[in-house]
């Protein structure tokens, strides 16, 4: 899967211009943004909570018999 290129962005830009307005745009933008920095949060989450019960199951003071 590629990256669209310059002239490919441009059309997308021009088209989302066309369907929501000049005004729209910074509303949507703003919510896009809150929405991946939600979803990186949410992705970040588990991950630390998993750590953090490898830890305390993790025995640190345990000697071989």
């Amino acid at each position: 899967m590629s990256f669209p290129g310059g002239w490919e962005m441009l059309l997308i830009l021009l088209g989302v211009l066309l369907l929501f307005g000049g005004k729209k745009i910074p509303e949507i933008a703003h919510g896009l943004g809150k929405a991946i920095t939600e979803f990186k949060r949410g992705m970040r989450t588990p991950v630390e909570e998993l750590k953090k019960e490898i830890q305390q199951d993790d025995p640190k003071d345990t000697k071989a018999p």
